[in-house]
């Protein structure tokens, strides 16, 4: 398997690469949406942050990536039965793709047609969302995807549970995953259900400047004509990157979110209109992600700054008495309460 181009080697495109880095380090932000140009290093960047990641450990021998420190698993493997004298394994973050035509059988699992034809036996086919357990799920151009699916993907990000029941089988398996998605807004809109449960939302554009878009095309090409010397190069940029998560995930607990933080939150939204609180909830957990990368005790009015047009900016209604973007909105916001 060829190596994933270095995630610290990726120029530009800052505010996509910190709301992976947040979603790395806190899964519970509820995933990244990005809309842009084709060819900006979406996929890339995806692919680059799973590779970056350590190896997680799984239960041996289990197709649903079960976690051996987990209380509880569920899984279809009965690995809950195994907790004494398992065996354990080492094995990548998965970054598993949602392609658009994907049937919902492929997507959520279903009767091994193999074995029920030669060996008469009722067994279970994991889809993808098993495979996707403990790692990313990534939908290029989600706009597009089919609304059944968008229902399916709904209720196990919601439950972080996958339930088959059909053709005589019943079984249930963890599906846990940040959900990573893509898209072109010219082709079309997200629909509001999914739009709102991902929770950062980030706008991507192609490179303006010359020397940008140079070491864009230098990297890429020296890249792809000797993958593993270029890998070699960035090895102690990413190795940093790398301990900067797994410090930043230890510590995530221990930093603290200040009264007066949740207070500018809340007045943030309700000066944006936002409906519901995962607003208020999502930029919360992200600005104390990003202090905790920072290394900080507490989250500040810096680290809420940084993270609200990504966590508010798919959240705003539609103003008919306002024609500015979302990101102008949210940023005429920003200078209201914490000045410019």
């Amino acid at each position: 398997m060829p190596p994933a181009f270095p995630f610290s080697a990726i120029v530009g495109q800052d505010d996509m690469k910190l709301a992976l880095l947040v979603a790395a380090v806190d899964p519970s932000v509820g995933g990244v949406l990005v809309f842009g140009d084709r060819g900006t290093g979406k996929s890339t960047a995806v692919r680059a942050l799973a590779a970056l990641l350590p190896k997680m450990t799984v239960v041996a021998g289990c197709r649903y990536n079960c976690d051996p420190a987990a209380e509880t698993s569920h899984c279809a493997e009965g690995c809950d039965g195994r907790r004494n004298g398992f065996k354990t394994r080492q094995v990548p973050v998965p970054v598993i793709d949602l392609p658009l035509g994907a049937t919902e059988d492929r997507v959520v699992g279903a009767l091994d047609l193999e074995r029920a034809l030669t060996r008469g036996e009722k067994a279970f086919e994991p889809g993808l969302l098993a495979s996707a357990h403990r790692g990313f799920l990534y939908i290029d151009e989600a706009n597009l995807l089919e609304d059944h699916l968008v229902d399916l993907l709904l209720d196990v990000a919601a439950s972080g549970e996958n339930v088959v029941e059909r053709e005589g089988l019943s079984v249930r398996h963890p599906a846990q995953f940040v959900l990573v998605g893509s898209g072109n807004p010219e082709e079309g809109e997200l629909r509001p259900q999914l739009l709102d449960r991902f929770g950062l939302s980030v706008e991507v554009e192609t490179p303006r400047q010359l020397a940008e878009r140079i070491e864009v095309v230098r990297r890429r090409d020296d890249f792809e004509r000797d993958p593993a010397a270029f890998v070699a190069k960035w090895k102690r940029k990413e190795g940093r990157l790398r301990r900067q998560i797994l410090t930043a995930r230890e510590r995530l607990s221990s930093v603290e979110v200040p009264e007066a933080a949740l207070e500018r939150a809340a007045r943030l939204c309700i000066g944006l209109g936002t409906d519901g609180l995962r607003g208020e909830l999502t930029l919360v957990r992200a600005a104390r992600a990003v202090a905790s990368l920072e290394g900080a005790d507490a989250v500040a009015d810096d680290h809420l700054r940084r993270v609200a047009p990504s966590s508010l900016r798919h959240r705003l209604r539609r103003d008919p008495l306002d024609e500015s973007g979302s990101s102008v909105r949210i940023e005429r916001a920003l200078q209201e309460l914490f000045g410019p």
